[in-house]
């Protein structure tokens, strides 16, 4: 057996169907039981993100914590992403990612919650994320430590791959760059970056990320302005194909399903346990209310800046579908036969031929290499967690840099199939873990999600008492209180 076909192997195990329906059901039940906070508390989403608590040194702001989150989320999941779940699911998997962003929003509240709520200070920052609120909350030490080794394996080695290989795929497509040239020079810039704090990695985000976000999704009101006309076809297309309806994608409705919550989760992150390791670097008065910000970035990536992606290929129809064996359902660009950057590059230039290879490419460029970013804060907390006690500690961060700047150089240069299937293994074995963990340790949230919103309709600004709760085990909120 060939190492293509170990990975494909692997791949079709981890995203079996049994993790689409619980990641699916997950979300939906986190908000039958936040009586679908993601909706009722949108306001105070945004409210919160411009909230800081300057008397708190330690920490990093609601917003920046939102900006590496956001950083995270918005990479090739979103331009990349939604071209590969169009050409293997069609149309309507771009609702399945509206569904599973939605749904996701309850998941990415509840996980961003616990961990705040188990969150612990470290050498002057904050660390949290699933191995703690696992060891902490579920009382299960080895499956923590399992976690943390997932995260550093998939942010640290195999996540990182599909980031630099969509942008080698790009400046090849726009400026003739060779991949190994392209693989160099993000592999450097990263190094200048990675060799710092947090805060370092947050001041970048913050000002790169939402500004490149706004950008695209405005090039891409542009491009529908351009396609006013087919708005009614396009969405008509997308909910009938979503369901089975439209006769030509009918054939293919269980890889609708499939592609679009795949690729949501790979883009939004929620249930996937990245998210809320950086929810816990934030410096807040109340768990929840971080929760409430890492769903808003839940929407923001997808409702917004994966949308642009999809009405831009759609209105434009740049694009081909294919089925599971990988013939052409649909080919209304057969010039195009690589069917991730190049679907959305195709869609800019067919209105704006002089720079749209030139725009998508540098929107890539800084939506991934913010991305990597993330991805390398995720793993380093994760190589904290398990080896804080020990001297070793920094050798290992070291060996993390260097390991994840050869993986970004590897990912430059290989075929973007074999990157996704890596990045796609890494996503689902995370989630599989993580999922079934914030489902046994939801009711925490829940009780906190409770007193947040009693203290508000109190008139208070809501502080934590993890005590008064009764939940074990929150050390950071209990010394805080004592």
């Amino acid at each position: 057996m060939s190492f293509d076909q170990v990975i494909s192997y692997f791949n079709n195990l981890v995203w079996s169907p049994a993790l689409i329906v619980i990641c699916l059901g997950a979300g939906l039940f986190f908000s039958i039981r936040t009586r679908f906070v993601q909706v009722r508390c949108f306001k105070q989403m945004i409210q919160l993100l411009f909230h800081n608590d300057k008397k708190k040194k330690t920490g990093i702001s609601s917003f920046q914590a939102f900006a590496i989150a956001l950083a995270g989320r918005v990479g090739m999941g979103n331009i990349a992403g939604v071209a590969t779940a169009i050409a293997f699911g069609g149309p309507g998997a771009i609702v399945w990612m509206w569904i599973i962003a939605f749904l996701g929003a309850g998941s990415a509240f509840v996980e961003g919650t616990l961990a705040q709520i188990y969150k612990v200070k470290h050498r002057g920052e904050f660390r949290g994320g699933p191995s703690y609120y696992i060891e902490k909350g579920l009382h299960c030490k080895w499956l923590a430590i399992a976690f943390a080794i997932c995260a550093i394996v998939a942010c640290g080695l195999l996540m990182p791959t599909v980031q630099s290989n969509g942008i080698a795929i790009a400046m090849n497509n726009a400026v003739g760059v060779e991949p190994a040239y392209v693989g160099i020079g993000i592999a450097f810039l990263l190094g200048l970056v990675i060799i710092g704090s947090v805060k370092r990695i947050a001041t970048v985000a913050q000002f790169i990320a939402p500004l490149m976000a706004i950008a695209y999704v405005l090039l891409s009101f542009v491009v529908l302005g351009f396609n006013y006309e087919k708005i009614p076809e396009i969405f008509m297309l997308m909910l009938k194909s979503a369901f089975g309806m439209e006769e030509v994608f009918g054939g293919i409705i269980g890889s609708t399903i499939s592609w679009g919550v795949k690729r949501g989760i790979y883009s939004n992150e929620a249930g996937q346990g990245s998210g809320p390791i950086v929810a816990g670097a934030a410096k807040v008065s109340h768990p929840v209310k971080q929760g409430l910000v890492q769903a808003f970035s839940v929407y923001v990536d997808t409702l917004l800046v994966c949308s642009a992606t999809a009405v831009m290929i759609l209105s434009t129809e740049m694009y081909n579908v294919y089925d599971a064996a990988g013939n052409a359902i649909v080919q209304n660009a057969p010039q195009l036969t690589e069917s991730s950057v190049s679907f959305t590059q195709a869609a800019v230039c067919s209105l704006m031929p002089r720079m749209g290879n030139s725009f998508v490419s540098i929107a890539l460029i800084f939506f991934a290499f913010t991305t990597l970013m993330a991805y390398y804060y995720y793993a380093e907390t994760s190589i904290v967690y398990l080896f804080s006690k020990h001297k070793g500690e920094k050798i290992l961060v070291w060996l993390l840099r260097i390991g994840m700047l050869l993986s970004v150089f590897y990912g430059s240069m290989k075929e973007s199939t074999e990157a996704w299937q890596l990045g796609d293994i890494g996503v689902g074995t995370m989630a599989w873990i993580n999922v079934i963990v914030i489902l046994l340790l939801q009711s925490k949230a829940i009780r906190s999600l409770r007193d947040y919103e009693k203290q508000r309709k109190q008139g208070l600004e809501p502080q934590f008492d993890p005590k008064k709760l009764g939940i074990k085990n929150a050390d950071f909120w209990s010394e805080k209180e004592e």
